[in-house]
């Protein structure tokens, strides 16, 4: 008896692709068949399927003339409503009636890069995630398959208070201050009455707003009932913690998914560790890289004081992350994207970023992007591999991405996007479209 969530009576037949399954495995040439949103089938070797048996139906037939089969890739660190903007402001001051198309905008233009999947970091505003969430699962607009945030939780002078002490206006800010554990409370049940998925919460400082990384500024008590009113509706957790005193917050009170841990020191990597099954870490290289030595032309010159630090960062977060992958943590992709000198659709880098500074293999880093890509989102038995019954997101590509992960940064030679069984970007070679009978 058919599997009934395999809906629909078409399909899609790829022939003649290497598959990269995205469970660690060897890549091997093979044949997948995609029925409704779900793999269906997947064999090993020539051509073995009948193209149409056993579906009751029309089927589209793709020959990959060897092109790489692999999952859609996951940014585990994603804001789409940063519209690589120069600067904080510029996002924050934008209209929200503009700011939603333009994340909207965002949304294709991470699916067109071959970002099948993403987890919201933070929105900018307090409902543009849940309305292009929202929009995208309608089928209105392209997009990936997304986890909404909200604004980020901050305390009063933190990372997300930018609004200047003698204007001190909510509306000017890109967080949502404030202190206390009543006000977090609040604030945390109404993130959840406006719809979001997980909420957030900025455990550490950020040397470009002004507080350092170092920092811990958010109470113990804070914490813990941010965490327990999420938890009680069903919400997930992460932070913004590139401190050791935010990592360890975050193991202690249980928020799964840690954004940046630059600054682990021992004690943090080895409860890290103990509770490597519960946590993931998205250490955002991307934004430590650019903001130190590729910003210059928005006014943050290589040299200065405030790069220096961001040198020293990200010294610190290379070592640190090679540590954790040593340990076993999952480090996975996501960059913190968004920004004029780190814009939405160069997601990819991160992959080599991972392989020539964090001592991944390029498999490494791509499972970085697949399989734990599919478990951040909470939907690893069904999200980030090719296998049976598995989402059909998936990427046609030329080239080999174990050999040299680069090629997944250039969007000519991803040849197909697939997302939930459904072609965003068809392919166009030597493309066979025929209906067959069963």
């Amino acid at each position: 008896m058919a599997d009934d969530r395999f809906g629909g009576s078409s399909g899609v037949l790829f022939t003649n692709v290497r598959i990269v399954d995205g469970s660690g495995e060897y890549p091997f040439t093979g044949e997948v068949v995609v029925q409704g949103n779900r793999i269906r089938q997947v064999t090993r070797g020539g051509s073995r399927l009948t193209p149409g048996a056993g579906l009751g139906g029309g089927q589209t037939v793709i020959d990959g003339m060897g092109a790489t089969l692999m999952p859609g890739l996951c940014d585990a660190h994603l804001h789409l409503s940063w519209n690589n903007a120069p600067g904080i402001d510029p996002i924050q001051m934008m209209p929200p009636e503009e700011h939603t198309l333009v994340t909207a905008q965002m949304a294709k233009v991470v699916l067109d890069a071959g970002f099948t999947s993403g987890r919201g970091a933070a929105a900018a505003k307090p409902r543009l995630d849940v309305v292009v969430r929202n929009a995208i699962n309608r089928g209105m607009i392209p997009g990936p398959r997304y986890l909404a945030a909200g604004r980020e939780i901050t305390t009063v002078g933190g990372l997300g208070d930018s609004a200047p002490s003698h204007i001190p206006h909510e509306g000017l800010n890109l967080g949502i201050v404030v202190s206390g554990p009543e006000e977090i409370r609040r604030t945390v049940r109404t993130l959840i009455k406006y719809g979001v998925d997980t909420i957030k919460l900025n455990l550490s400082g950020e040397e470009i707003t002004g507080m350092g990384a170092e920092e811990t500024p958010m109470a113990e008590e804070e914490v813990a009932i941010a965490v327990r009113e999420a938890k009680t509706r069903g919400r997930s957790l992460a932070a913004h913690a590139r401190s050791s005193g935010s990592i360890k917050q975050c193991i202690r009170h249980g928020i799964g998914v840690i954004y940046h841990a630059s600054f682990a020191d021992e004690e943090a990597l080895d409860m890290l560790e103990a509770a490597k099954d519960r946590h993931f870490v998205a250490p955002g290289l991307a934004w430590l890289i650019n903001t130190a030595r590729n910003a210059g032309e928005f006014g943050i010159k290589p040299g200065t004081p405030l790069t220096m630090k961001y040198e020293r960062e990200l010294e610190h977060a290379v070592e640190t992350c090679r540590k954790m992958h040593r340990r076993g943590i999952r480090v996975l992709i996501g960059g913190d994207y968004g920004f004029a000198w780190t814009p939405q659709g160069t997601n990819a880098k991160d992959l080599e970023y991972f392989v020539d500074l964090l001592g991944f293999s390029p498999m490494e880093a791509i499972l970085a992007g697949t399989k734990y890509g599919g478990e951040i989102m909470g939907m690893g038995d069904e999200l980030g591999q090719i296998k049976p019954g598995f989402l059909a997101d998936m990427l046609l590509v030329d080239g080999d991405p174990v050999a040299n992960v680069r090629v997944l940064q250039d969007k000519a030679r991803i040849l197909a996007i697939m997302k939930d069984g459904e072609f965003h970007k068809a392919p166009r070679i030597n493309e066979q479209r025929r209906r067959l009978s069963a």
